[in-house]
């Protein structure tokens, strides 16, 4: 099971992630959605990014993103686009003109809404199944992508919690990402996001 801790707006839990002896995969950032309360700032993003990521990819979460906003980012240290709403024409061009790995994220409530990545893919590196909500992360019915068969990675979101059973995700995904689950009073909370990384290294030991 491999990692990404999303929501990142600060220093110090960055280089908490980055030094860490098992640190996440991915580590997301809200570049362009001022409405999420782990909305980052341009000034501050050129921060946060500026700092070494070591083992980590650092992660992009774009809503829509439009041409003004790609233009100011596109130097940035980001190795993936995390992309919502989107068309494939679109990532397609956003792929081709910045020349990033995307993770096409996708909201799911429904059956329907599952089986609509076939259409992404020729421009996709990474799915991304999410449950539906912007800003306040929601859980979907997880038995909705169980037995699907791809040859990509498959990332798992969708209001997933510490108390959760992590091991029952490494059954239905590649990646398990998490945000929200990982703090206290709305702000990154070192001692669960120290929880959370040795737990996966310990589930990964066990498998």
């Amino acid at each position: 099971m491999k990692t990404k801790i999303c929501g990142i707006s600060d220093i110090k839990t960055l280089k908490f992630l980055t030094q860490h002896t098992y640190p996440p995969n991915f580590i997301g950032f809200i570049v362009n959605y001022p409405k999420s309360k782990r909305y980052v700032e341009y000034d501050k993003l050129c921060k946060l990014t500026n700092i070494d990521k070591k083992n980590s990819f650092y992660v992009a979460v774009l809503v829509k993103p439009n041409y003004e906003i790609l233009e100011k980012i596109k130097d940035l240290a980001f190795d993936y686009y995390q992309i919502y709403g989107c068309s494939p024409n679109e990532i397609k061009s956003i792929r081709e003109r910045y020349n990033k790995k995307i993770i096409t994220a996708l909201m799911i409530k429904e059956k329907s809404d599952v089986k609509k990545y076939h259409l992404f893919d020729d421009v996709t590196d990474i799915y991304l199944f999410d449950g539906k909500g912007y800003e306040k992360s929601i859980a979907f019915n997880h038995s909705l992508i169980k037995n699907i068969k791809m040859d990509k990675e498959l990332m798992i979101a969708g209001n997933i919690q510490l108390d959760d059973a992590l091991d029952k995700y490494n059954e239905i995904s590649d990646i398990i990402d998490i945000s929200g689950g990982l703090e206290t009073y709305g702000l990154k909370d070192i001692s669960k996001i120290e929880f959370f990384l040795n737990k996966v290294k310990q589930i990964n030991n066990e498998t």
